[in-house]
C-alpha cells in the first residue's frame, strides 16, 4: 500500500497491537508520510503495560514495517517524562505529527493530545468515534492478524489467550455485553504480526504464560530463523486468535 510518500512525516505511537495498526493503515491511506514508530515501555518489568511484549518485540514489529523505533523505558510513576523525551527524539529526525490508536476513551484521548501538542505536533486520531465492533472487523477483513497476548482476568474470558483475531473471536467477544470489542477498556490486548503493512510478517512463538496484577499474558519471543515455530503461537496449540497504557489494541 502507498506510504503517502510526499505527505507531512508522522510517527505512529505503537503498543504493538491492532489498534495501532489500524490506526497506522488509515494513517497512510489519508497521505501521512510515517516513517518512525513510538513506544514507552516499563523498565522494570522490560515489557508494554497491559501488553506484556517485550521491546525486542516492538522492534521486530518495526523492522518488519519499515519504520525507525523510537522506544523510552518508563520507570516507575515517569511515564510521561519517557513520553515527552520521545516526542523530542521524534522533533529531532523531524517528525510533524503523532497517529494515536484511541477509539472512544475521552480521559485518554486528551492526556496524550495535550502533552503531543505541547511538544509541537500535530495529533492525529484516525479511528476516533469509530464503532469498535466494525473497527475490530475492518482490521480482520483487510487482512491483518493478530493475536490475544493479554486478558483482564476480572473482565475477560481467560480462554481467549493465545488465539487469533479472527471471525469466531470476534463474534465471541461480541456476545459479551460488558467487554468492549476492541477491548478499548483493556480487557484484552493483542500483538499484531501480520498484514498490509507489513513488509513481511513476525514470527514468533509462545514460550509460557504468567500473572501479573489481575492480568494473564501470553509470553512471546521472536522464533528462530527458518523455524517453523507458527507466527501465531496459538497456531502451535491447534487454537483458532496507545503508545502502552490500559485501553486496547
Amino acid at each position: 500500500m502507498s506510504d503517502g510518500d510526499g505527505g507531512a512525516a508522522a510517527a505512529v505511537a505503537w503498543s504493538g497491537g491492532k489498534d495501532s495498526t489500524l490506526a497506522l493503515h488509515r494513517a497512510r491511506r489519508e497521505g501521512w508520510r510515517v516513517t518512525h514508530l513510538l513506544t514507552v515501555y516499563d523498565g522494570e518489568s522490560e515489557r508494554v503495560a497491559y501488553h506484556g511484549v517485550p521491546p525486542e518485540l516492538i522492534a521486530a514489529q518495526a523492522d518488519a514495517l519499515g519504520l525507525e523505533p523510537v522506544l523510552e523505558a518508563a520507570e516507575p510513576d515517569h511515564f510521561e517524562e519517557a513520553l515527552r523525551r520521545g516526542l523530542r527524539r521524534l522533533g529531532e529526525a523531524g517528525v510533524d505529527a503523532v497517529v494515536f490508536g484511541n477509539i472512544h476513551l475521552e480521559d485518554v484521548r486528551a492526556w496524550y493530545e495535550e502533552r503531543v501538542r505541547d511538544e509541537g505536533f500535530e495529533h492525529i486520531e484516525p479511528l476516533w468515534g469509530g464503532d469498535p465492533a466494525r473497527l475490530a472487523r475492518e482490521y480482520v477483513t483487510l487482512g491483518y492478524r493478530a493475536i490475544i497476548v493479554s486478558v483482564w482476568l476480572e473482565k475477560a474470558d481467560p480462554r481467549w489467550l493465545g488465539r487469533e483475531l479472527e471471525g469466531d473471536l470476534l463474534a465471541e467477544i461480541r456476545s459479551r455485553p460488558d467487554v468492549d470489542p476492541c477491548g478499548e477498556k483493556g480487557e484484552f490486548h493483542t500483538f499484531s504480526f501480520d498484514g498490509p503493512v507489513f513488509r513481511r510478517p513476525v514470527r514468533v512463538r509462545e514460550r509460557g504464560r504468567r500473572e501479573r496484577s489481575g492480568y494473564r499474558y501470553l509470553d512471546l519471543e521472536l522464533a528462530a530463523s527458518g523455524e517453523d515455530g507458527g507466527t501465531a503461537a496459538a497456531e502451535d496449540e491447534g487454537e483458532g486468535g496507545g503508545a502502552g497504557g490500559r485501553s486496547g489494541g
